[in-house]
């Protein structure tokens, strides 16, 4: 399947600078947001990918034109460095499609302005360049496809680290809990689309809510919920928390490297399931 990702936000939050690197480009050890995100993909074998620009579309291009392989692969190298042999590789059968969708788009309007790249696929993948799971994505797609929705999206627990109260009639609190066991849903991504999601898509509009909401009244909208790993580098905290989980050797998003993750322990019972429900208005 192709993916689109979404790659044009100013992100604002987590710039340290007005010269900071655009959002998607923010480093997670040696590789940037963006990457870890496409490799996910791959890692599944889908490597096709339409890249949606826009505030910080050179940093992106120049990125990828001036791949170094070396960075997250090992090799030999010879001859006084004349000659360099990769034991592995990352890009070398991806093919990127690099689209301009404006420095203002909405994530609707970015998806609009792409959709000859995509519109005679049965089905296609799309995503925010900022978000990292290890959700597992081949049964997420099968359950899509069995279904007749029109797009899925990945369902997380609220991330809030925040605590909710609950207050009495004499203003005393009664309970103290984390956001989190309420078991509110939020949009994760990792959505599954078909093509009749243009239908549903106006210029100046959203995907989320609007595009969606109009999905909702014959129940085509899918949420796939997941209880595992997932996170979203919406502030530099964020980021650098994920920072903290690459160099400490726990990264449960890169699934493709299992020598970063030899350490870590699956639970009793293996990862968290996805379970399906479609959404109703």
């Amino acid at each position: 399947m192709k993916v689109v990702l979404f790659c044009g936000g100013l992100g604002m939050r987590m710039r340290e600078d007005a010269a900071s690197a655009p959002k998607p480009m923010a480093m997670i050890g040696d590789r940037p947001l963006l990457w870890h995100v496409m490799r996910y993909y791959a890692h599944f074998g889908h490597t096709e990918f339409v890249l949606c620009l826009g505030y910080g579309a050179a940093a992106v291009k120049e990125y990828f034109l001036r791949y170094d392989e070396t960075l997250s692969n090992d090799f030999t190298l010879t001859m006084g460095g004349r000659d360099l042999r990769l034991f592995s590789a990352d890009i070398t059968d991806w093919q990127i499609t690099f689209i301009d969708t404006g420095l203002d788009a909405t994530i609707g309007e970015r998806l609009i302005r792409v959709r000859r790249h995509v519109e005679g696929e049965p089905a296609f993948l799309a995503n925010y360049a900022d978000t990292l799971t290890d959700a597992p994505l081949p049964s997420m797609i099968d359950r899509f496809q069995r279904g007749t929705a029109v797009a899925s999206l990945l369902a997380v627990p609220v991330q809030s680290t925040h605590h909710v109260i609950d207050i009495g009639p004499d203003d005393r609190v009664s309970r103290v809990r984390p956001i989190r066991d309420l078991m509110q849903w939020e949009n994760g991504g990792y959505f599954i689309l078909r093509p009749e999601i243009f239908s549903v898509l106006r210029p100046g509009e959203d995907l989320v809510p609007q595009g969606f909401a109009r999905l909702l009244p014959d129940g085509r909208l899918m949420a796939q919920r997941y209880t595992g790993f997932w996170r979203a580098a919406d502030t530099f905290k964020d980021r650098a928390e994920l920072e903290e989980l690459y160099r400490s050797g726990r990264c449960p998003w890169m699934l493709w490297d299992h020598h970063r993750n030899r350490d870590q322990q699956e639970a009793p019972a293996g990862r968290a399931a996805v379970e399906a429900s479609v959404a109703r208005s």
